[in-house]
Formats: C-alpha cells, sequence, structure tokens
C-alpha cells in the first residue's frame, strides 16, 4: 500500500503500489466565474481518457505567427482550454530522476514536456556552433563558465553570473511554456522553474561560492522579473535524501559531476533544506503540491492516479485564497490580454533583467574587455548578422527576405 503522511500542509506519498486519494493542501473555494471562462476541475491520463486528447480547436502557430490585440478579435484564448490546460513543474534534487519522471508524466497525460536548460542554450548559436572555442580569444572576464567548470570550480569569480545567467534561460523557458498553453490549450509539464531556482544561488551563498553583494543582485533581478510570471497549477517533489543523491551521482558516472568539488553533502544538504523549508512553503499558498520519496524511484501510474483525484476547481470559489488566483482571469479580453504578453512581448519581459548594479565587482567587466569580447563574439561564424542572415554559414535569398524572427528585436 501507498502509505500518505500529512507534515504541516504538506503532502507525502511514500511508494508501494495503489496510491489513496490524495488530500489537497489548503482546501478552501474562490467566488464562481463564467462558465467559459473557468479552468476545469481534473488533470486525466490517457488511461482515464481512453486515448490522446482531443483538442476542440486547432492550435495556433505561435512559434511562426505573432499574436496580438488585431488576433485576439479573431482568435480567442479559453476555447483550446479542457483539463489538462495545467502547468506541472517538477521538483527536486541533482539526480533524484526527474527527467525520466517528467518525459513520463507528459507522455501520460498528453503535455508537452520542457527539459531542464543547460547553457548549451547560450554558447551554441543558432547555427550550431560553440562559442566556447572563442574563449583563447577573450579576457578572462569574459570567457565562459558552465555547469562543469562550477563543478571543477565552484568558488571562481563567475560562479554568479553563472547562477544568474541559469534563473534567465529558466525564466525564458517558462515564457515559452506559457506561449505554448495559451495558443495551444496543450499543458506543460517542466522541470525545474525559475520559482525554484533562488535555492541554488542562496545554497551557493551559504557554501561560500558567491559574495553577499552577488547573492544581493541575484535578488534585485528576482524580485523585477518573478511577478510577471504565472506561477504553476501543480508542483511535484521528488524527495530523495543526500546520501542517496550521492549514490545515484556515482552510478550515472557524468565525469565533471562525480569529481565536483561544489556537489559536497553540505552544498547537497542546503539545497534540500531551501527546498522543502521555503520553496515548498510558499509556492503550496499558490499551487497544488505532492511530495514523493523517490529514494527508490516510483511508478508514474500511481502519480497520476493521485494527480487525477485533484480538484483544481474547488479553489474558484473563495476570493481570499490565493491558490490558483494567478489563472483566475473572469473575462475572455483578459485571457486574450495574457497571451499577448506572453507571445509578443518577450523582449520586453526579458529587458526586466537589466537591473542597474554596478557595486559587486564579480558581475562587471571593463569596457576595454567588454569591446574584446563584442569584436569576437559577433565576428563568429553565423553570429554578424541576425539568424537567416548570414552567408559565411551558407545561408541564401538574402536580398529577398524581409521578415524577422518572432521576439526578435528591431
Amino acid at each position: 500500500m501507498t502509505a500518505v503522511f500529512r507534515v504541516g500542509l504538506v503532502r507525502l506519498v511514500s511508494r508501494g503500489s495503489t496510491a489513496s486519494a490524495p488530500t489537497t493542501l489548503l482546501q478552501a473555494q474562490t467566488n464562481a466565474l463564467p462558465a467559459a471562462f473557468m479552468q476545469k476541475c481534473n488533470i486525466s491520463g490517457k488511461t482515464m481518457r481512453g486515448g490522446p486528447r482531443c483538442p476542440k480547436v486547432a492550435p495556433y502557430p505561435y512559434k511562426t505567427k505573432k499574436y496580438n490585440v488585431l488576433s485576439s478579435i479573431f482568435d480567442k484564448t479559453t476555447k483550446r482550454f479542457d483539463e489538462n490546460s495545467k502547468v506541472i513543474c517538477v521538483e527536486g534534487p541533482i539526480a533524484s530522476g526527474k527527467t525520466k519522471f517528467a518525459k513520463e508524466l507528459a507522455a501520460e497525460l498528453d503535455m508537452q514536456y520542457f527539459p531542464a536548460v543547460d547553457l548549451d542554450l547560450i554558447f551554441i548559436n543558432s547555427y550550431g556552433f560553440d562559442m566556447r572555442k572563442l574563449d583563447p580569444e577573450l579576457p578572462p572576464s569574459c570567457r565562459s563558465f558552465d555547469i562543469k567548470d562550477f563543478c571543477a570550480n565552484p568558488k571562481h569569480v563567475q560562479a554568479a553570473q553563472f547562477q544568474i545567467r541559469m534563473y534567465m534561460l529558466r525564466y525564458s523557458q517558462y515564457v515559452d511554456a506559457l506561449q505554448h498553453i495559451l495558443s495551444t490549450g496543450q499543458g506543460v509539464v517542466t522541470e525545474r522553474s525559475p520559482f525554484s531556482d533562488f535555492v541554488f544561488m542562496e545554497a551557493m551563498f551559504r557554501q561560500g561560492y558567491v559574495s553577499r553583494g552577488a547573492r544581493s543582485v541575484y535578488n534585485d533581478v528576482r524580485q523585477n522579473t518573478i511577478g510577471e510570471l504565472l506561477k504553476p497549477h501543480l508542483v511535484i517533489y521528488l524527495d530523495v535524501p543526500v546520501d542517496v543523491v550521492q549514490k545515484q551521482i556515482k552510478a550515472r558516472n557524468i565525469e565533471h559531476e562525480v569529481k565536483s568539488k561544489a556537489l559536497t553533502d553540505s552544498y547537497l544538504s542546503d539545497l534540500e533544506v531551501l527546498y522543502k523549508q521555503q520553496y515548498l512553503k510558499e509556492i503550496a499558498g499558490h499551487a497544488e503540491l505532492l511530495i514523493y520519496d523517490w529514494s527508490a524511484g516510483g511508478e508514474t501510474e500511481v502519480v497520476v492516479e493521485d494527480i487525477e483525484r485533484i480538484n483544481f476547481e474547488q479553489h474558484e470559489t473563495d476570493p481570499h485564497n490565493k491558490k490558483m488566483l494567478d489563472w483566475r482571469f473572469p473575462l475572455e479580453s483578459e485571457w486574450c490580454e495574457a497571451r499577448i504578453k506572453y507571445c509578443n512581448e518577450k523582449p520586453e519581459l526579458m529587458s526586466y533583467f537589466n537591473v542597474p548594479r554596478y557595486d559587486v565587482p564579480e558581475l562587471l567587466r571593463s569596457a576595454d574587455d567588454g569591446k574584446v569580447w563584442r569584436d569576437v563574439w559577433f565576428n563568429a561564424p553565423g553570429m554578424k548578422f541576425r539568424p537567416g542572415y548570414n552567408a559565411d554559414v551558407g545561408d541564401t535569398g538574402l536580398l529577398t527576405k524581409t521578415k524577422l524572427g518572432l521576439n526578435e528585436p528591431f
């Protein structure tokens, strides 16, 4: 049997066979909205539906076609929603099995899977050229620094910049996830999210990997950006103790993790404490929360059964309940405004990362270094012009092209 434990307001499930009905957090209700605009009450898997999800309306091609005020007159948002139009975030420590579980969960719920981000998204350009090859030509302050570098030297001067970039990438991906759900009606499953990213910066600070000033800049950036996002409907935390995490790191045998100077027991313990005592408590006030003992793995089908028992509609009738508050738009026009924001205004959202702080040396580079970086970076293969306009990497038809890619600034 699956044992269910209540710890405060958090539901813990220890793995076994069949799960008992989940006890949701803070069961309260809010003012009823017009039926056309309410989120459906229960997520359903393929087994319950008897087959794949059948969308009511064809997905909007948001990757190739902008969605603006004029578009909103003819293409409404809620007509594509069903019970699975939800955002689910999978969280947990390093090497806990998040990737495998999140993929299986997305497949079972017929949702779009968004994988964990890494700095390849920055360092590998749209033509496949690895910008890290430019490091020998760059001054130290401008060279690449990714997860491998962090594991090898967590107290490096660029460690803080590394984590700020990770937050930026998670934020950007989450905006993409909101674009997807609002334009297609298909739910999304993300591996980590910008809402939980702060636990890594805080653990790095506690371990002395970054300075107090760098943490302060990160917190200013986070405060300036995080409020623009709709919080997830459901967070699933896979709980694995530190000793098991270390065993699984050795078992999967990724060289930079196994030899890491960063992934110490102390650092991993700080991550666990920060997740449980800060992030999960905070997000439980806004989203449904399921926590599983995943020390020996688990069965995705059992988790799906638990998810199917959650009544998301119960939070719609109490005006004082903050749970799911981000997703309570009483008018169709408000749904369309949110969709315009995430589909058409991503450059503006990303501009909120430009917080003017000049008092933390490790986050600054000199004008001379910046000039060298710019000259080298924008003369690399495929970097002289916008994607599609670089003859040096084989782009053709340059004289007849007139369109910019979506979300690209003019």
